[in-house]
């Protein structure tokens, strides 16, 4: 098996990341809704305690959503998710002043105001496509921007999952994305294939089995698998019993090519890059 591991760094606030060794970012969902931690982090003591594990754990991104994507998911105002995310980038960064938080929006808006507070990526599950000032917001802020593919929108796309080629079709619309991103002068581009955005299980697997193929836009690539219906759903069994088919994948992920594993649980997702990187020096 070929194992991809060319070099690259991104900058966050002035600091170079090296991810050719891949990096872990751990998730802080502050939504009542999302479908595995919904409603656990809703005060302070519970969002300081679950940020400290993660970095204590090994995280290097902290990723913050106020908007769930979950398939289905309610929409929520601009106003909403402002309310939910700035607060608590503003209380992690208080406490933790180092930690790197990437804030998971699609609002144009809530990525600006949240990287005014100390935020330092964004990680856009549109790609720009649902709100149309995004890239050149985020071009200004002069920040990195990590751009996932799917189709429609939460509430839609599990309705679009017909391709012509599934993994040329995600290559193209990477291309397009780059390609307007490189006009906005975004220079610190991530792709994320968005497993179980708009694709069904087979179309999940079919993915994976082919990640290392997006590498034709040459671009670092994050995989978000963590507790996915792709892995409960194989396995009959729920978000909650899904760590262990969980790292499972991730390590499939890391060997086709993922730079960064977007994670519920830091500790095990770091001990399969360690894994990762004592197999492939070897």
């Amino acid at each position: 098996m070929k194992f991809y591991n060319s070099s690259m760094t991104i900058n966050c606030k002035g600091q170079l990341i090296d991810i050719s060794t891949p990096k872990v970012m751990g998730i802080l969902n502050v939504t009542p809704d999302s479908f595995y931690d919904g409603g656990q982090y809703k005060d302070e003591k519970s969002i300081l305690n679950q940020v400290e594990t993660m970095l204590n754990e090994g995280a290097t991104f902290i990723d913050i959503g106020g908007y769930s994507s979950r398939p289905g998911a309610d929409d929520v105002s601009e106003t909403e998710e402002l309310n939910r995310v700035v607060p608590v980038v503003k209380l992690i960064l208080k406490h933790y002043p180092e930690t790197l938080i990437s804030i998971d929006t699609f609002r144009g808006e809530v990525a600006k105001k949240s990287i005014e507070a100390g935020a330092a990526i964004i990680n856009d599950i549109s790609a720009g496509y649902l709100d149309q000032n995004m890239i050149a917001t985020v071009g200004r802020l002069g920040v990195p921007y990590i751009m996932m593919h799917m189709k429609g929108n939460p509430k839609t796309m599990q309705q679009q999952t017909d391709y012509d080629d599934l993994v040329k079709d995600i290559n193209s619309y990477f291309a397009d994305r780059i390609a307007k991103a490189h006009a906005a002068k975004i220079n610190d581009i991530i792709i994320d294939p968005g497993f179980g955005f708009a694709k069904t299980i087979e179309q999940n697997y079919e993915l994976l089995n082919n990640m290392e193929l997006l590498q034709i836009v040459d671009k670092p690539i994050l995989a978000g698998v963590s507790r996915k219906s792709m892995i409960y759903k194989t396995l009959n069994t729920t978000s909650e019993n899904a760590l262990n088919g969980t790292t499972a994948l991730h390590m499939v992920a890391l060997q086709k090519g993922a730079k960064i594993l977007r994670v519920h649980d830091v500790k095990e997702a770091v001990e399969c890059v360690m894994l990762f990187n004592k197999l492939i020096k070897n």
